[in-house]
């Protein structure tokens, strides 16, 4: 049985933790239990032999069993090379980082390829860590297997140490005599961390969790594929955050202590390290709305997307709906459009006669747009775009109902948003990383949104409230229009202030002015009108100017 299907016939024994808040997990005290999982250590490498050699040092002697811990070391292009020190543990490994790439994201890939273990622990080639390390992260994945554990750590100015001295006092359980601790600066993730109540009431726990010590499953990191090698800083927090997406919970360990060799780079260079770090965390990380503030910007992954099923729409409608999605007071939104794209016979057919004409007119619109994907399905999720909309076609967005039902579930935690029409048609906003966590735990035949509301919590709201200048209006979002009986002459001035729907800007129309209805056409195509009620004429001048104007061509006047 490969560890993917187990971790799916598992599911109906995993614990159904709320958020983030693990209490449902009990660890059992260091020391007193028997683990099973065999853990791959994987530790990037570029340079820096000598702390290498003292971090297998303490590595060397861990209360994790030997035979179930094998280390991985990867040389990230050192120059001279990295050689394994004589102290190390016994199943270690010197790899090089794999050809056609650099950077710490490369050689943790490399090294996660390599691994055999259930579990990756990843360790930096600049970290001392306690001999309990290991066992003390490691209980938690015994427990369940969606969680990512995070060790604890103190920056200190590296002393004159030898490997054998660092060995010696790990294995004797006094590391930090070794180390003026009086100077030592704590990690800035651990007041975080202290504050949320070990994360547990934490909204974003991946915030907390960087490199240095962090350990998930690895079928887990094969799920969200892996470091981006394209993040050359800031990778583990971009992994983190799609970890979360995954559904994963994040459980810091303060008895994993641990000494990094050396002091911060914020400390050494903050504007330099921040600056470094925004690009590429605002490129990947949506949630960083700090990151997004330039008007105008295309993003690599959108804040959200918005699904909307073509089946049955005209292209007018399908137009109407993905112009209030891309232009609603959210900028970087993505749409899918779901229709039989790839069913459309693709040699001769009729043009105007088509039966499939709504669907070509809708694919040509929208095959070269960037912004719209058109897709065959619904894919279970929108991984790692953080939020999904899916509501009807001719039902458009209002300029700011996607911002306020993101904002409505973003304060009540909520994983999933039901908003309800006059009517009974409904619309949903998802939380990608309540649906995945619902998606570990659900049974065969149970429903999917149940799970939901036991992890996260649903919402369930009217239209009104998120379409708020329709509530005002006889028309109601999700109702139609009835076709007037007699329509009735347009006066120049009511000709000027209707715009027909198409042209007008959806981010100022209540949804149910921004999609025409079926019903009342003689309202939505200003080209059937009739020429008087389009542009009226000028009224004639009077009988009596005109002969006046007669007579005096006449006299030659």
């Amino acid at each position: 049985m490969t560890e993917t299907t187990r971790l799916t016939a598992a599911a109906h024994d995993r614990p159904r933790i709320r958020h983030n808040d693990y209490s449902p997990l009990v660890p059992p005290p260091l020391g007193e239990w028997t683990p099973e999982l065999p853990v791959s250590v994987v530790i990037p490498a570029y340079g820096g032999q000598h702390r290498l050699d003292l971090t297998l040092a303490a590595l060397a002697t861990q209360t994790y069993p030997p035979g179930l811990m094998e280390v991985i070391v990867v040389d990230d292009g050192s120059d001279p090379p990295l050689r394994l020190p004589d102290i190390r543990p016994q199943n270690t490994r010197l790899v090089p980082a794999a050809p056609g790439g650099w950077g710490t994201a490369h050689a943790l890939n490399t090294a996660v390829r390599l691994a055999e273990g259930e579990i990756v622990q990843r360790v930096d080639a600049d970290m001392v860590i306690c001999r309990e390390h290991i066992e003390a992260l490691m209980r938690w994945h015994h427990l369940t297997d969606y969680v990512v554990t995070i060790g604890a750590k103190v920056f200190v100015d590296e002393p004159s140490l030898t490997a054998a001295e660092v060995h010696a006092a790990v294995r004797d359980g006094v590391l930090e005599s070794l180390f003026d601790m009086s100077a030592a600066v704590p990690s800035s993730t651990e007041a975080t961390i202290r504050r949320l109540d070990g994360l547990r009431a934490s909204k974003n726990p991946y915030h907390v969790c960087t490199g240095p010590t962090v350990s998930f499953r690895r079928a887990l990191f094969q799920r969200v594929g892996g470091l981006d090698p394209e993040v050359l800083r800031g990778e583990d927090t971009e992994f983190a955050y799609r970890l979360a997406m995954s559904g994963a919970v994040f459980v810091p360990d303060m008895e994993a202590r641990a000494i990094h060799l050396g002091l911060p780079a914020q400390r050494v260079d903050k504007e330099a390290t921040v600056r470094v770090v925004a690009p590429f965390l605002a490129h990947r990380v949506p949630l960083r709305r700090d990151l997004r503030k330039e008007p105008g910007r295309r993003w690599l992954v959108p804040y959200a997307e918005v699904v909307l099923d073509t089946e049955g729409s005209t292209e007018a409608e399908v137009r109407a709906a993905v112009s209030a999605a891309l232009g609603g007071s959210l900028p970087d939104i993505a749409v899918t459009l779901v229709g039989p794209w790839a069913e459309l016979p693709s040699g001769r057919h009729r043009v105007l006669g088509d039966p499939d004409f709504e669907a070509r007119l809708v694919r040509e619109q929208y095959r070269h747009d960037d912004g719209v994907r058109l897709a065959p399905a619904v894919a279970p999720d929108p991984f790692p775009v953080p939020f999904r909309y899916t509501g009807p076609v001719d039902v458009p967005l209002g300029h700011r109902s996607l911002e306020l039902m993101i904002k409505a579930v973003t304060d009540d935690r909520a994983g999933l948003l039901v908003v309800e029409f006059p009517g009974g048609r409904t619309a949903r906003l998802e939380r990608t990383d309540a649906v995945n966590r619902a998606r570990l735990l659900v049974s065969p035949g149970e429903d999917l949104d149940e799970v939901i509301e036991q992890t996260h919590g649903v919402r369930h709201g009217m239209a009104a409230e998120f379409w708020p200048r329709a509530a005002d209006k006889a028309e109601r979002p999700g109702e139609r229009s009835p076709a007037p009986s007699k329509p009735k002459a347009a006066t120049p001035e009511a000709s000027r202030s209707k715009a027909a729907p198409s042209e007008a800007s959806p981010s100022k129309q209540a949804p149910s002015e921004a999609a025409p209805s079926k019903q009342a056409p003689s309202e939505a195509a200003p080209s059937k009108q009739a020429p008087s009620e389009a542009a009226p004429s000028r009224p004639a001048p009077p009988r009596e100017k005109l002969v006046r104007r007669l007579r005096s061509a006449l006299r030659g006047d």
